[in-house]
């Protein structure tokens, strides 16, 4: 079974490479649209929603929609999305893309696709993408995240994690708990999109891009508008 996994996501990667500007256009522009639309459903449910206070100290934020499990009994996942950070004064950098490979997400009972949006608490987290290799739970401590209006009214001042993880498989998001899975920015989805001449830094922390398109600005304004505290 992880032969067959490994040969279809090989088979995948082959034909992204062979897509002509124009296909990839279109393929990058629908992930940013279906990360959109996958924050959004973290609100559908007035009950389940995410703490205010959650996203009031959110210093990023990634969205992956549609993450695959590998097969039956193995805990492998891939997936691609965005992320975006915001600024002392609250506004979003432009969004740039992620990927996540391997890992578990618990307990994911028939769910073989699953949406799945993280929510970085200091800027110190979100920069440690940067580095070749990050792992969640390893290199930044992730925690389920609280849901419903119970969450809102006990949740602490701050949050103690460094990073709050949701998924969506076949329903509700619930708050879930993310091991061993390695995050990173996805540099060839970022120059294939943006220009050659970019960084994911440039991106997320100088909020820095030649031309920002119109489905990169519609995915910034779904994001909480509210202003935080200094960076951590």
């Amino acid at each position: 079974m992880k032969r067959i996994v490994a040969i279809a996501i090989g088979a995948s990667l082959a034909g992204a490479a062979l897509a002509g500007p124009a296909e990839a256009q279109d393929r990058y522009q629908r992930k940013i649209e279906a990360s959109r639309q996958a924050y959004l459903r973290l609100f559908e449910v007035e009950d389940r929603r995410v703490p205010e206070r959650l996203l009031e100290g959110a210093r990023c934020i990634a969205v992956l929609p549609n993450v695959i499990k590998g097969a039956f009994g193995w805990g492998g996942r891939r997936g691609q999305g965005v992320m975006s950070c915001r600024n002392d004064e609250g506004a979003w950098s432009p969004p740039a893309f992620v990927k996540l490979t391997g890992g578990s997400f618990g307990l994911q009972a028939g769910g073989q696709v699953t949406d799945l949006v993280l929510f970085f608490m200091t800027e110190k987290g979100a920069r440690s993408l940067l580095k070749s290799k990050f792992i969640l739970g390893g290199d930044a401590t992730v925690a389920a995240g609280p849901v419903g209006r119970a969450a809102e009214a006990s949740t602490d001042a701050y949050f103690n994690a460094e990073i709050y993880a949701y998924a969506r498989s076949r329903g509700l998001f619930a708050g879930l708990s993310i091991e061993g899975a390695q995050l990173s920015v996805y540099q060839d989805w970022i120059r294939g999109y943006y220009g050659e001449r970019i960084w994911p830094e440039d991106i997320l922390f100088g909020h820095a891009v030649p031309e920002l398109p119109i489905e990169a600005r519609t995915f910034m304004s779904v994001l909480p508008p509210i202003e935080i505290e200094p960076a951590r």
